[in-house]
């Protein structure tokens, strides 16, 4: 949650995409990416693991854990 109560999680973000791919081809897919100038900060953001089945679960910079749940009542309004 940043300082306006807002759940950066939860907030139109336009201009991105999230791929997911098995992680023997993460490196050379990467590669790939950052070849393009759209691509240059394209990273590993995280891992499909069986530890918590159907959930999406986010480990913060300093190791805490929070179950990043769906959206519940309405989305803010995109602003273009």
């Amino acid at each position: 949650m940043n300082s306006l109560g807002f759940d950066p999680m939860h907030v139109a973000n336009e201009g991105k995409v999230l791929i997911v791919v098995a992680e023997d081809d993460a490196a050379n897919l990467l590669e790939v990416l950052k070849k393009n100038e759209l691509g240059t900060k394209s990273a590993v953001i995280g891992r499909v693991v069986s530890d918590h089945p159907g959930k999406v679960v986010l480990k913060n910079e300093t190791g805490g854990r929070r179950i990043i749940d769906s959206l519940t009542g309405d989305q803010l309004p995109r602003i273009c």
